[in-house]
């Protein structure tokens, strides 16, 4: 079943939300843009972030990864750079190296949301529960109002098959976003799996008055039968 990724909707809700409206020829003519103004101002890290952000949503780690390298080699607490470094470490499976960065943005900006979030999430990638539930619990406590976390925390539940506690995280996450579908999908699919097949119906019918098409949803109505 399709599931939504706790690391996804994280990453593209910290991400340029405009860059996922472009298609990937927009983008490719985004970044050699910015690789072209760069060459004329190759001290200018703003310039250096920027075309480093095409490369990311590009899904060009390596290359991302080597101008964050660039921005901090003489500019060690640059956030920005520390915290998308961490990301494509992530996508590299270099946790130790994230899990640094991540710490190191944190030493900086004490309490910072995403990357309390970013710690959990490799953590949870690197198979350290308990230090990634410890994470996750922190954040929720530190930011009760934020949907993101209560759902972050919920995928992970998920993830090690905790699905009374993923039921409930994705319930505070609907009551403080009631209009995420993403929300609802990830419920319904918790529900499933306990065999709660009329709770996870009610769900599919909360999508559809939202706004997405019955049709749509077809193939998760016929597990509800």
């Amino acid at each position: 079943m399709k599931r939504l990724l706790v690391l996804a909707f994280w990453f593209y809700g910290v991400m340029c939300g405009c860059a996922q409206e472009l298609s990937y020829e927009q983008m490719k003519d985004s970044l050699q843009l910015a690789s072209e103004r760069l060459k004329l101002d190759p001290s200018n890290d703003d310039l250096r972030l920027k075309k480093a952000s095409w490369n990311l949503m590009l899904d060009q780690w390596g290359f991302a990864r080597s101008e964050y390298d660039e921005v901090l080699r003489h500019d060690p607490n640059n956030v920005s750079a520390l915290f998308y470094r961490a990301f494509t470490y992530m996508k590299q499976s270099k946790f130790r190296e994230a899990r640094n960065d991540y710490k190191q943005v944190l030493r900086i900006t004490p309490r910072n949301f995403d990357a309390q979030l970013g710690l959990a999430l490799v953590n949870q990638k690197d198979f350290k529960y308990t230090d990634a539930m410890n994470d996750i619990n922190l954040l929720v406590e530190q930011y009760p109002d934020s949907a993101v976390a209560y759902a972050a925390r919920a995928g992970m539940e998920m993830e090690r098959n905790m699905l009374t506690l993923a039921e409930y995280d994705y319930t505070q996450a609907i009551k403080l976003d009631a209009n995420n579908t993403d929300y609802l999908l990830n419920r319904f699919d918790v529900r499933i799996k306990m065999g709660n097949k009329k709770e996870a119906r009610e769900d599919l019918d909360a999508m559809v008055a939202l706004g997405i098409p019955k049709a749509a949803l077809a193939e998760y109505y016929a597990l509800c039968k």
